[in-house]
C-alpha cells in the first residue's frame, strides 16, 4: 500500500512514537487508530526474530495490515539478523522509516542505501553498549539514530541512566554534522520512557521518544489515550528543551 504522503504535524515540542509491542494484538487496528487520535507522531513497529534478540513479534503482513487505519508515518524498528531481506518487504508493505542495528547486517553503508533506494528514511539503532562510532562513516547516509535505552528484547525494562550521557554525545555529533552543511538527523530514543524521565531525555537532545507499556498501559477511562499522551508531552517541555531544541524539524518519515 503507498505510503501517506501528506502528514499531520507532530507537536512542537517533542515527538511520540508509542510502540505496538505493548498494544493488544487482538485489536490492533483500533489501537494504532486511537493513538493516532491522541496525537502520535509515529507507529513505532518493533520486529523481533528470536535470533537477534530473545523474542518474537511482526512482520510484514501485519505492517501491511495496520497501514490503512493511519495516516502518521510507520516507524520499523528491525530486531533482526541478516537484515537486507526484510527491507524490500517493509518498504512494500508501508514503512515510512527502517531503523537496524550495525551489528546484524554485514554491509551497514549499503544496507542504508538499500533502505533509502526502497523509498524510506533510514536509520541505525546503538544498543546501550554499542558505541556511537558506528556513526562515523555514514553520517551522510542516516536520516535518523536510534538509541536503546534498554537492552532490545522485551518491553516494559527500565531506563539505563547512562543513555543520558550517550544522547548528550550523539546530540553533539549530529550538531556538529549539521553545521558543516550536512544533512538533517533525527535522534530517537527508545526504551523505558516514562513520565518521571521523558523531561530528561528531550532535555539532553531526543527528537523522538518511543514509548510502549508507559502509553498502552495507561488508557483512558473511556478508553483512548489522550490523558497520558497529553501527560507525556506536559513533562517533556521543559525551558531547556523550548530554548536549545527551537529550530527542530518536521517530521522525518515521509
Amino acid at each position: 500500500m503507498p505510503r501517506p504522503t501528506k502528514l499531520p504535524p507532530p507537536s512542537p515540542a517533542v515527538r511520540l512514537a508509542p510502540s505496538i509491542l505493548s498494544a493488544d494484538f487482538a485489536r490492533l487496528g483500533e489501537e494504532v487508530r486511537a493513538i493516532e487520535a491522541a496525537g502520535a507522531d509515529f507507529v513505532h513497529f518493533d520486529v523481533m526474530d528470536n535470533h537477534y534478540v530473545p523474542n518474537l513479534t511482526i512482520g510484514p503482513q501485519v505492517c501491511e495490515a495496520i497501514r490503512p487505519h493511519v495516516q502518521i508515518p510507520i516507524d520499523v524498528h528491525l530486531m533482526v539478523e541478516p537484515v537486507d531481506a526484510l527491507v524490500p518487504l517493509f518498504a512494500k508493505a508501508g514503512a515510512n522509516c527502517i531503523t537496524f542495528h550495525p551489528e546484524a547486517s554485514r554491509h551497514v553503508d549499503r544496507t542504508l542505501q538499500l533502505i533509502r533506494a526502497h523509498g524510506c528514511k533510514a536509520g541505525i539503532v546503538l544498543n546501550p553498549a554499542t558505541p556511537l562510532t558506528w556513526m562515523e562513516h555514514v553520517m551522510d547516509k542516516l536520516d535518523l539514530v536510534l538509541l536503546m535505552s534498554v537492552n532490545p528484547g522485551f518491553g516494559g525494562q527500565a531506563f539505563i541512566p547512562h543513555t543520558l550521557h550517550k544522547l548528550r554525545e550523539a546530540r553533539r555529533r549530529i550538531d556538529a554534522h549539521v553545521a558543516t552543511g550536512g544533512q538533517p538527523i533525527w535522534l530517537e530514543v527508545d526504551g523505558g520512557v516514562k513520565l518521571d524521565n521523558i523531561g530528561d531525555i528531550v532535555e539532553a537532545g531526543a527528537d523522538i521518544c518511543v514509548a510502549g507499556s508507559a502509553i498502552f498501559g495507561a488508557a483512558d477511562a473511556a478508553g483512548g489515550y489522550h490523558g497520558v499522551m497529553s501527560a507525556m508531552r506536559h513533562a517533556a517541555a521543559t525551558p531547556e528543551f523550548h530554548s536549545s531544541h527551537a529550530t527542530r524539524r518536521t517530521t522525518p518519515c515521509h
